[in-house]
């Protein structure tokens, strides 16, 4: 697979921390696509044809289901130069430590840190500018219905706000 650029659009958005300041421009990604577990076993096997792809997605899986294990018995789990998994707890406070219960956990995330493969992604990646993917879909639209023009004035619910991540 040739190397892609990374598509980015730049829409005006709010600080959410400071909703009073003016808007700035902020770039989001536009994802080419999602890898599932089979595409991901698949690319493997076109890099790796030794071995099948039946045979990296049992051993994604498998390892998957040791992972869980791990973190469910308190263990961090490194990976190595790609990341490290690590069990993390949000709670709702007690006043006191007598007060606290197991039912304070309110969820057991998993904190994930970058490994060397994975850090530093921004100092080798090529960029690319497109449009955001609300004009994507007015421009679609307008194409459909035979127009020359499309108008991509975001409605105020659309706002353009969100991390721009959706999908193609």
């Amino acid at each position: 697979m040739a190397a892609k650029k990374i598509q980015y659009s730049v829409s005006m958005r709010p600080n959410p921390q400071h909703e009073d300041d003016p808007q700035k421009a902020y770039a989001s990604i536009q994802l080419t696509g999602k890898y599932t577990l089979d595409d991901l076993a698949e690319h493997m096997n076109e890099h790796y044809g030794t071995y099948s792809k039946g045979t990296f997605k049992g051993i994604i899986e498998d390892m998957a289901v040791c992972i869980r294990e791990l973190l469910l018995q308190g263990y961090s789990v490194q990976l190595d130069n790609l990341i490290t998994l690590t069990p993390r707890l949000r709670c709702k406070g007690a006043v006191s430590r007598d007060e606290f219960t197991t039912a304070n956990i309110l969820a057991m995330p998993v904190g994930i840190r970058a490994g060397r493969y994975i850090k530093g992604l921004r100092d080798v990646a090529e960029f690319e500018e497109t449009t955001t993917r609300a004009i994507q879909r007015a421009t679609l639209k307008a194409a459909k219905a035979g127009q020359t023009t499309a108008d991509w004035t975001p409605a105020p619910e659309d706002g353009e706000g969100g991390d721009g991540n959706d999908e193609p």
